[in-house]
């Protein structure tokens, strides 16, 4: 069973409500040691003075800043603590804003808010309060002496917490040397443009998470079980990748949205038809963006698909 990880309030304007938060990830990289390969030893990591080569005790350890090539600002621990955000066990909202306002680049990590003991009404009330409005929240909150920006959004049953990143740590698109500009030579056309579209809704379903596995995760847990067996590994290094020529734009659409049918038609992975859902269902994802109502009130937000996904890691 999860552990909630931090508790406290949320705040809004004189209301708060109790709740306790919860990951909503739970990762499932494989993950290596680092061995001796004659005596199948765990390796030691040491802290080295890199001009003497001497073992430096963590006792005389210090945090230091580069500011030029080997010039270093020591800080002081109690000097950053005296910089810390102040300790607060609430989860101070600023601004109700519209989903579909928020670029999911900003997304980083997911979590979920339950009600704490005695909060069930007041968390149900914020929570239909914020459905029926379709808003998402943003607010600010210290978890660890960090301080976050974190989106509220109502997802079903449960309030999730997304941390989000500032917005001078996103790279502005204008930083991209390689982004191509908008000419002549890259202009679409009418032709191309419809055919495009047709192949999308060749390969448009509806989304399903347990869909999609990490199918080279799955392979290298067979091969440590296999390997923890005493079977013995036929090692094959896989050909060379060459450099593909890039095909005829229109040849390659043509190519693909035949080849879309005929997978269709063989019944081994027919889609549905693309359709259109209704604009007053918006769709919070975590990292997605919800479509405004057309005119009239703002309608409420659709369920949100879990963050956790079920990580497959069936043995073949």
């Amino acid at each position: 069973m999860p552990r909630a990880i931090w508790s406290g309030a949320i705040s809004f304007g004189l209301v708060n409500v109790p709740v306790k938060l919860y990951s909503a990830v739970s990762r499932k990289t494989v993950r290596f040691h680092q061995l001796n390969g004659e005596t199948q030893s765990r390796i030691q990591q040491k802290r080295v003075d890199g001009q003497t080569g001497e073992e430096v005790p963590y006792e005389r350890i210090v945090k230091g800043y580069e500011v030029s090539p080997d010039r270093y600002v020591v800080i002081e621990p109690e000097e950053l603590d005296a910089l810390d955000p102040e300790k607060t066990r609430t989860i101070d909202i600023l601004d109700f804003v519209d989903e579909d306002e928020i670029d999911p680049i900003f997304y980083d990590h997911p979590y979920y808010l339950v009600p704490g003991p005695g909060a069930e009404k007041a968390y149900r009330l914020l929570l239909d309060a914020m459905e029926e409005a379709g808003k998402v929240a943003i607010a600010k909150v210290v978890i660890r002496s960090k301080e976050s920006l974190v989106a509220i959004r109502p997802a079903g049953d449960v309030l999730t917490m997304s941390t989000m990143l500032f917005h001078d740590e996103v790279v502005p698109v204008d930083r991209l040397d390689e982004l191509p500009k908008a000419d002549k030579a890259t202009k679409t056309t009418k032709r191309e443009l419809d055919m495009a579209e047709q192949l999308i809704a060749s390969l448009t379903s509806d989304f399903d998470p347990e869909k999609y596995r990490d199918e080279y995760r799955e392979r290298v847990l067979d091969l440590i079980e296999r390997k923890a067996e005493g079977e013995e590994i036929a090692v094959s290094a896989p050909p060379a990748e060459e450099a593909k020529p890039v095909p005829d734009l229109m040849a390659a659409l043509e190519a693909s949205i035949k080849a879309a049918k005929d997978e269709g038609e063989d019944g081994k992975g027919a889609r549905k038809p693309a359709r259109k859902r209704a604009p007053a269902k918006g769709s919070s994802n975590g990292s997605g963006a919800k479509k405004k109502p057309a005119s009239g009130r703002k309608a409420k937000a659709g369920s949100a698909r879990s963050a956790s996904s079920k990580a497959a890691s069936s043995k073949k």
